[in-house]
């Protein structure tokens, strides 16, 4: 009986850890393009946005007002996908592919991104190390379970 109560102890103990962390970690917010509708609230209650630099081939660099606009939020951008397609980073992809999507981001908010996020949360190894490669902090499932993340809606 005692055995059971410490380990019971134990899992609320880290329950409440977690809710703690999630509570005070940076809010992300997902799938941050012109092409979707995203409630100014979302955005402004999130610390990070993940943007999708090409949806349905529209860049977001054509949109010069939309880019003016999620720069004068002074939040932390960070790289989400190039297209956004479903598990698009689970194919091994070259620097080309990943180039397209910097360059957009670039043209856009006239800097690179450090942070990037792959749709689904899904990525292959070579990927891996290619975003490695571009000088870019790789946001994965362990980082969703330690913050508290939103998505605008498609």
């Amino acid at each position: 009986m005692k055995k059971v109560l410490i380990i019971l102890f134990i899992i609320v103990s880290l329950l409440i850890l977690l809710f703690l962390i999630r509570t005070l970690s940076p809010k992300e917010i997902d799938d941050v393009t012109p092409a979707f509708f995203c409630a100014e609230e979302l955005l402004e209650k999130s610390d990070i946005l993940f943007i999708i630099p090409k949806f349905n081939n529209q860049s977001i660099s054509e949109n010069p007002e939309w880019c003016e606009y999620i720069l004068s939020l002074n939040k932390t951008l960070g790289l989400h996908g190039v297209y956004h397609e479903y598990r698009e980073f689970e194919i091994d992809r070259n620097q080309e592919y990943l180039q397209e999507g910097i360059d957009e981001f670039k043209a856009c908010f006239g800097y690179g991104p450090t942070l990037f996020k792959p749709p689904q949360l899904r990525i292959s190894k070579n990927n891996r190390k290619l975003i490695k490669q571009n000088n870019m902090t790789l946001k994965t499932i362990p980082n969703k379970i330690i913050h508290k993340i939103y998505h605008c809606p498609y």
